[in-house]
C-alpha cells in the first residue's frame, strides 16, 4: 500500500472519531512519517514543538485530499539547507506569526506557549541555515548596474550633466516594482550590445567638438515672429496678436503687406491661451538650433486674461508656463517632444525672465502654458476646432513680447573638462585624416600616453583600484589599434568602451569585512546611482569609511547633495511606482474635468517627490507615511484638493485645514490615480497596494480560475456590491477580508484622488451635463452614495479613511519595519533575509525613541551589518 492510502485510511478512521495504531489521530501519526519518508533526500527532522503543533492542529486542513492554500504539509519535506525549501517553511513560519495559522476561528487551543515555541524552535534552525549559505555563498553577490545608474555614472564620470544614453539600454526586469534586485539583473548579448553603444556614444559626446568652441549665435524673436503662424488650432481665441492690450487682426495676406520692420514690430504681443497638447505647433519663426547644446533664453512675458472682443487685461494670478524641445514641424511631430527649461510662473505684470533649454541639432522650441485648455474637435458641419466657452473672468494666458536665444552655450575652457578627463592636457588640432571625432589629439610618445590616460581614466571609472593584470588588456586593444594606424583619439576610445562595459565598472560589488571600496560602491548607488565620488574613495583607501562615525557623517553628506534627488526618484519611482503615473488616461464621459490635465498628473508627481525627500531629510516620523497635518501643494493641486489658494507652479509646504482628509502619501492624489484605472476605481487594487507598499504584507495572487471584477460604468451596481457577490465564494472571502477593507476607505477619492460623496455612472442615477475644459459637452449621472465603512482582518472598525489612518498610525512598527524592508532592496539588492530579520529589530528598537524617524532608519540601515557586509555578531532574536 501507497503512503497515500495509508493517510486515506487515516483519515476515513479520524473521521470515524477512531485512533490510528499508534495511538494517535490522523494528523500525528502520519505526518511523523512523512516528513522523514525515505527517498526525500536531504530531510532533517523538524523541531518538537513544531512536529507537535502541526499534528494537533495542522493536519485536517493541508494534507494531500485538502491542501487548503495549495499547502500540502504531508508531502513538504523539511530541509532547511536547501533555499527553496527553506523559503516555503519561511512561509508557514510568517503565517504562524503573523496569527493567520492556525485559524483563530478554528483553533482555540494553539496557546501563546505553543505558538512561542514553535516560532521559537523553527525560526532558530531556519536563521542557522540561512546564516550558514550567507557566510558561504554572500548575502546577495553582486549586481550590474541598473541603466539609470549606468547613465548616471557616465554623466558624473565624463562631467556631462545632460547625457541621454538611458534609452540605448534595454529595459530592466522588475521585482514588485524594482529595478535594483540582483536576481533580475542579467546579462546577455543584448544588454552587452547597449553598452557598447551607450559608452560609444557618450565617449563621442565628451570629446571637444573642434580647437576651438563653437561659436555662440544670438536669436532674437519680436512681432509676428514670435509664433510660427497668425493662430492655432481652436481659432482666434486660442492665440493672437495684441498689441496694448487689444488684438491686432494678422493674417497671411496682411503679413504679405508688411514691411520687416512691421512684422517685427516690439510693441506686438503673442498671446496664447491654450495648452501646447495636440494638436498644436507654437514656436519662434525661423529659429533652429546650429549644434546640439545648451541655450539661454531670455524673453518677456506676462500672465493675461482675454475678456470679451479679445482684448487683454492682467491675470488675478500668475500663469505657469514651460518649453518643449521638438522638431521645427506642424503638430503631427516626428521623434522626441520634451519638456526643457523647467518651470516658469508668469506674473500679472510685465518681467523679464531667464532660463537654459536643451537642444539637439536642428531642434526649436515651443511655448507651453500649463493648465490651460484645448480645443474641441468638431466633426458637425465639417471638421474643425472649437475654442471651450469663456468662463466668467475670461480665458486665462500668457502673452510674450520679445525672446532671445543664445547659443550653443561652451565650457569656460576649453577643450571642455569632459574632453580632459579623456585626454589630459594633450594638444588638440584640426583633424586632417580620416576621424570620427572633430579633432586630432597629438602625442610625442603615443605608447607612454596612452598608458598613463588609460590608468588615470581607469581608475576613476572603476571608482577603485584596478589590477596591473586587469588593465593590461586593455592597454594591449589601445597598442594594437595605434600599430595598425588608427589616430590617437580613436585607439584611446577603443579602450575606453571597451573598459566600460567590463565588470570593474558594470557591476557593483557585495562588501564584505575590510572592502570598503565595494562599501563605498553601495552607498553611492543607493544615495545618488552612481560611482564613490573623490572622498568616498579617499576614505575607503585610508580603511577609514567603514568606522561607523565615518559611515554616517558620508550618508549625511550624500543626502545633503542636490544628487540625493536621484535617490528620491528612483525610490519612489519604484517602491511607490510613480514610473506608471501616466499609464492611464481618465475616462473623458465620467471624468470630463480632466480632459488632458498633463499638468494636474505633473503636479501630482512632484507632491509626492517632494513629500517623500523632507521625510527623508527633515526626520520626519514613519507614520507621515499614512498621516499628517501637511503636504506640498502648487495652484492647480490646491484647487484639486480644494484647498486654500496656492499661486504659482513651485510646490510649497501647505499645512491642511482641521478635518482635511489628505496628509500622508495614502491620499495624496498620485497614490489614488496609480490605484485607479481612469475609468473606475478598485478597492482590491487599493487595498492591495496598501498591503504590499505601506505595511509589508502582500497577498498571493489571485487564482488563475477565478475571473477580474468588470466594473459597471452604468450606475447600476456599486463595488461594494460587486465583491459582495464575488466573496460569497469562500477561497475569494479568505484573501478579500485582507485588503478590501482598506481599499473600501479610500473610494471617497475618484480615479485621479479628488474627493466623492457619490459615484458616477453613464445610465443610472442624477443627471449632470455640461461643457468641459476644452469645450466637449458632456453627461454623467451621479449614483449611489460611496460607502467608506470596513473592518480590519483583526476586528478594528472604522467609518471612513480618517478613523483607518488612526489605525494605521497606532502601528508604527509595522509602517517602519516595511520601510526598512524597501530600503534593503533598494539598497542591496536583495530582499531582507530570514538571517538578517534579528537586525531589522535591532534598528528598529535603536529608532523606536524618536518615533521611527525616516533619516533614522535609513542611516541605521547605512549602519547595520545588512548594508556593511560586516561579520558583526548577530542581534540576539528580540523576545515574542
Amino acid at each position: 500500500m501507497c503512503w497515500r492510502d495509508s493517510r486515506r485510511n487515516f483519515r476515513s478512521a479520524s473521521e470515524n472519531g477512531s485512533e490510528t495504531p499508534c495511538g494517535r489521530r490522523l494528523g500525528g501519526a502520519f505526518l511523523g512519517v512523512v516528513l522523514l519518508v525515505p527517498g526525500v533526500g536531504g530531510s532533517a527532522e523538524l523541531p518538537g514543538p513544531v512536529l507537535g503543533a502541526i499534528e494537533r492542529h495542522c493536519g485536517d486542513c493541508h494534507d494531500d485530499l485538502t491542501a487548503e492554500g495549495e499547502l500540502d504539509l504531508f508531502a513538504l519535506s523539511y530541509q532547511p539547507t536547501d533555499p527553496g525549501n527553506r523559503a516555503r517553511w519561511i512561509r508557514v513560519f510568517d503565517r504562524v506569526e503573523r496569527g493567520e495559522m492556525p485559524p483563530p476561528e478554528e483553533t482555540h487551543d494553539f496557546g501563546e506557549d505553543e505558538r512561542a515555541a514553535f516560532l521559537g524552535s523553527l525560526g532558530s534552525e531556519l536563521r542557522r541555515a540561512d546564516a550558514a549559505e550567507v557566510a558561504k555563498r554572500g548575502r546577495g553577490g553582486l549586481r550590474r548596474m541598473t541603466r539609470e545608474e549606468f547613465e548616471h555614472h557616465l554623466r558624473d564620470l565624463l562631467g556631462l550633466p545632460d547625457l541621454d544614453i538611458r534609452d540605448k539600454l534595454p529595459a530592466d526586469r522588475e521585482s514588485h516594482g524594482f529595478t535594483k534586485v540582483a536576481k533580475m539583473l542579467d546579462v546577455s548579448r543584448v544588454q552587452l550590445e547597449g553598452w557598447l553603444d551607450a559608452a560609444e556614444a557618450a565617449l563621442a559626446s565628451a570629446v571637444a567638438s573642434g580647437t576651438k568652441p563653437p561659436p555662440a549665435e544670438t536669436f532674437r524673436a519680436t512681432g509676428t515672429d514670435l509664433f510660427p503662424g497668425f493662430g492655432t488650432f481652436g481659432g482666434r481665441e486660442a492665440m493672437f496678436f495684441a498689441r496694448d492690450g487689444v488684438m491686432v487682426p494678422i493674417d497671411a495676406k496682411s503679413w504679405n503687406g508688411m514691411t520687416p520692420e512691421q512684422r517685427r514690430d516690439e510693441s506686438l504681443e503673442a498671446a496664447i491661451f491654450r495648452s501646447a497638447t495636440w494638436p498644436y505647433f507654437g514656436y519662434p519663426r525661423g529659429f533652429r538650433a546650429k549644434a546640439t547644446g545648451n541655450y539661454r533664453v531670455r524673453f518677456s512675458g506676462r500672465a493675461v486674461r482675454q475678456v470679451p472682443d479679445f482684448r487683454l487685461v492682467p491675470a488675478h494670478e500668475p500663469q505657469p508656463m514651460t518649453f518643449r524641445a521638438r522638431q521645427p514641424s506642424g503638430p503631427d511631430v516626428s521623434g522626441d517632444v520634451r519638456e526643457t527649461g523647467g518651470w516658469i510662473d508668469l506674473q500679472p505684470e510685465p518681467r523679464e525672465f531667464e532660463t537654459t533649454v536643451r537642444l539637439k541639432a536642428g531642434e526649436t522650441f515651443e511655448y507651453s502654458l500649463l493648465g490651460l485648455p484645448v480645443p474641441f474637435i468638431r466633426t458637425d458641419g465639417g471638421f474643425f476646432y472649437d475654442f471651450p466657452p469663456m468662463p466668467p473672468e475670461g480665458h486665462r494666458g500668457g502673452a510674450i513680447r520679445w525672446l532671445e536665444i543664445e547659443g550653443p552655450l561652451s565650457s569656460e575652457t576649453w577643450p571642455p573638462p569632459s574632453h580632459r578627463v579623456l585626454f589630459g592636457d594633450l594638444p588638440i588640432r584640426d583633424v586632417t585624416g580620416e576621424s570620427r571625432f572633430g579633432v586630432e589629439v597629438t602625442s610625442t610618445d603615443p605608447e607612454a600616453d596612452a598608458a598613463r590616460l588609460f590608468r588615470r581614466f581607469a581608475r576613476r571609472a572603476a571608482c577603485k583600484p584596478v589590477p596591473e593584470s586587469a588593465l593590461a588588456t586593455y592597454l594591449e586593444l589601445i597598442h594594437a589599434q595605434l600599430a595598425a594606424g588608427a589616430p590617437f583619439v580613436d585607439a584611446m576610445m577603443k579602450g575606453y568602451q571597451a573598459f566600460l562595459c567590463s565588470g570593474h565598472v558594470v557591476f557593483v560589488d557585495e562588501p564584505g569585512p575590510g572592502d570598503e571600496f565595494a562599501l563605498a560602491a553601495r552607498l553611492s548607488h543607493f544615495l545618488w546611482d552612481t560611482g564613490a565620488d573623490d572622498r568616498l574613495q579617499q576614505l575607503a583607501a585610508r580603511g577609514e569609511l567603514g568606522e561607523t562615525r565615518v559611515l554616517r557623517a558620508e550618508a549625511e553628506r550624500l543626502v545633503a547633495d542636490e544628487r540625493f534627488d536621484r535617490f528620491v526618484t528612483g525610490f519612489t519611482d519604484q517602491w511607490l511606482e510613480l514610473k506608471q503615473l501616466r499609464r492611464d488616461i481618465p475616462d473623458g464621459r465620467l471624468y470630463p474635468e480632466y480632459r488632458k490635465d498633463d499638468y494636474l498628473v505633473d503636479s501630482m508627481e512632484r507632491e509626492t517627490r517632494a513629500f517623500f525627500g523632507a521625510m527623508v531629510r527633515d526626520n520626519l516620523p514613519v507614520t507621515t507615511l499614512v498621516d499628517a497635518d501637511f503636504t506640498y501643494a502648487n495652484d492647480r493641486l490646491a484647487r484639486h484638493y480644494d484647498l486654500p489658494r496656492t499661486p504659482g507652479s513651485a510646490m510649497r509646504k501647505v499645512e491642511l485645514p482641521d478635518g482635511s482628509p489628505r496628509g500622508g502619501l495614502l491620499t495624496q492624489a498620485s497614490i489614488l490615480k496609480l490605484t485607479g484605472n481612469g475609468t473606475t476605481t478598485s478597492p482590491v487594487l487599493r487595498g492591495v497596494w496598501v498591503m504590499e507598499k505601506l505595511l509589508g504584507d502582500p497577498p498571493p495572487p489571485p487564482p488563475k480560475s477565478v475571473p477580474a471584477i468588470e466594473p459597471d460604468i452604468r450606475g447600476a451596481a456599486t463595488i461594494r456590491d460587486q465583491l459582495a457577490k464575488h466573496t460569497e465564494v469562500e477561497s475569494c472571502a479568505a484573501c478579500h477580508r485582507r485588503f478590501d477593507p482598506v481599499g473600501f476607505a479610500l473610494e471617497n477619492f475618484d480615479v485621479m484622488g479628488a474627493w466623492r460623496d457619490r459615484y458616477r455612472g453613464l445610465e443610472k442615477g442624477d443627471k449632470i451635463t455640461g461643457v468641459d475644459p476644452a469645450g466637449h459637452p458632456f453627461t454623467y449621472f451621479v449614483g449611489p452614495a460611496v460607502e467608506a465603512t470596513g473592518e480590519l482582518l483583526d476586528g478594528r472598525r472604522f467609518a471612513d479613511v480618517r478613523e483607518l489612518k488612526e489605525h494605521l498610525v497606532a502601528e508604527p512598527r509595522l509602517l517602519a519595519r516595511n520601510l526598512l524592508h524597501q530600503f534593503t532592496l533598494y539598497a542591496t539588492g536583495t530582499p531582507v533575509r530570514f538571517s538578517d530579520r534579528p537586525r531589522v529589530e535591532s534598528i528598529l528598537d535603536r529608532c523606536e525613541p524618536g518615533g521611527y524617524g525616516v533619516g533614522d532608519l535609513l542611516f541605521g540601515l547605512v549602519e547595520s551589518e545588512i548594508f556593511t557586509g560586516s561579520s558583526e555578531p548577530e542581534p540576539t532574536e528580540p523576545e515574542r
